[in-house]
């Protein structure tokens, strides 16, 4: 670690961060010869199961972090890496760290909505001279896990409709794992100014597909955090920011499915950071019923 300082520089103190489900991250806070500090940040892959996975996780989100420097897309920049553990207890990235935080709250959500959306826009049109790996759907017909009491009809057809093979589509630069919790802002205080995002991050699953599973992704995750009707709200806002979305609505439509079916494979490990962020009324039971009201709405919506 110490080998990744400028010379005279040392860390001054750690903190951990929340919010992650993989991997735990820490804000180092590192001493500078001149008596003043800066912050970076370390993910550390110690979970058995993503330890196995991590020197491809790192190395793709090594980078992509090199990529995206100078691109216009706010990310942090690479500091280090050690996808292999050769030099660290645990397989570790060292970034920099971006300012802002991830915002999960109701308050003032009308506003950061179109801000998520123009992001991932953005990030749509990044290409790259080589592109990542094809994007991975690890959910099927047969993992997904029905909430107690759900609408079963729904859930059923729902089911159905992930069972057809993947539509036809035109690949983009996904983030894959693009939401509010990896989305920071400066938020001001109440006032003539507004909020703006100063960053994106965690890029260890970027992958190449179609701009409808981005979509889907940050459409679940606000439908769970705020409520059913803002997963459709996210997907107006990406098109009104100049995103292109498939063009029939059952193609569309299975990627949402896709997107909301996976959830329920891991509603308590979702559940959890959000918890600890403040959202305390974010249980596992009450987060399964969001996500019961947000299958029976798409399904509704399909007629």
């Amino acid at each position: 670690m110490s080998r990744h300082l400028e010379v005279g520089e040392r860390i001054v103190g750690t903190e951990a961060l929340h919010g992650g489900i993989t991997a735990e991250m820490r804000r180092l806070t590192i001493g500078t010869r001149d008596g003043g500090t800066r912050d970076l940040v370390l993910r550390t892959f110690v979970d058995p199961f993503f330890v196995e996975h991590a020197e491809n996780l790192l190395n793709t989100e090594a980078g992509v972090l090199t990529l995206l420097a100078g691109a216009g897309v706010p990310a942090p920049g690479l500091v280090a890496v050690d996808p292999t553990a050769a030099h660290c207890a645990y397989p570790s990235l060292l970034m920099t760290h971006l300012a802002g935080r991830a915002v999960l709250g109701d308050e003032g959500l009308e506003a950061r909505v179109p801000l998520l959306a123009r992001q991932l826009v953005a990030i749509h049109a990044l290409r790259p001279a080589e592109r990542p790996r094809e994007y991975v759907a690890l959910t099927t017909a047969d993992t997904v896990v029905t909430p107690k009491d759900a609408d079963t009809a729904a859930w059923v057809a729902a089911i159905n409709v992930i069972r057809k093979p993947a539509p036809p589509y035109e690949g983009r630069f996904l983030h894959r794992d693009f939401h509010p919790g990896n989305v920071l802002f400066d938020v001001p205080p109440p006032g003539p100014a507004s909020p703006r995002i100063t960053g994106v991050v965690d890029w260890p699953q970027t992958s190449w597909g179609p701009a409808d599973l981005d979509v889907a992704h940050c459409s679940t995750n606000l439908a769970l955090l705020h409520g059913p009707a803002w997963g459709s709200r996210f997907a107006q806002a990406y098109e009104e920011a100049g995103g292109v979305l498939a063009a029939a609505a059952s193609e569309r439509l299975y990627w949402q499915v896709r997107d909301a079916l996976a959830f329920s494979e891991e509603v308590r490990l979702v559940a959890r950071p959000w918890r600890e962020a403040g959202r305390t009324e974010l249980t596992t039971r009450a987060v399964e019923e969001r996500l019961d009201a947000y299958v029976i709405a798409l399904m509704d919506a399909l007629g």
